[in-house]
């Protein structure tokens, strides 16, 4: 398989690894200080909790990325139905994982400010947050299930021949 079969898919991690720490470096350092202007009622170890739940979130959100990048990596080189490639699925799920546990840190916090601001919609939405890194996390799993039990039908032709 040729390598520019995969540089769409890496021009996408790539623009998403960038998005990621620029929210980092930039935007979520400003959350407490024009939370507390805007939300004057918030009780601010909760917005200490919610920044904090957000960096949480994104280590291993990069982890995940740097593992598909390796994953593409595995398919350019022809070396896909490996155990390496199983490794990085198994990498991805929990980084889904991790990623799914820093949103529902900061989900207190979403809830006060919702009550705040009687926004009845936000709390579901960020429970939608939450979850949706744990679809990502089923379905990793579901293809490293099915990786290796291609791998081991692999192997298991290769020693009958």
């Amino acid at each position: 398989m040729k390598a520019s079969s995969t540089w769409f898919l890496r021009a996408v991690l790539a623009l998403m690894a960038l998005i990621a720490l620029a929210i980092c470096v930039f935007a979520l350092p400003s959350i407490p200080k024009g939370a507390v202007e805007e939300f004057p009622r918030l009780h601010t170890g909760l917005l200490y909790i919610f920044v904090g739940g957000l960096y949480l979130a994104a280590i291993p959100f990069l982890m995940a990325l740097y593992q598909s990048w390796k994953l593409l990596d595995y398919i350019d080189k022809d070396t896909a139905f490996s155990q390496a490639s199983v490794n990085a699925l198994k990498a991805i799920k929990y980084c889904g994982i991790g990623v799914s546990i820093g949103f529902a840190a900061a989900i207190p916090c979403l809830f006060q400010i919702a009550e705040i601001d009687d926004a009845p919609g936000f709390g579901g939405m960020a429970l939608a947050f939450a979850w949706a890194p744990l679809v990502v996390s089923a379905f990793a799993a579901i293809l490293q299930k099915l990786l290796q039990n291609a791998i081991n039908i692999k192997s298991e032709n290769d020693l009958t021949v």
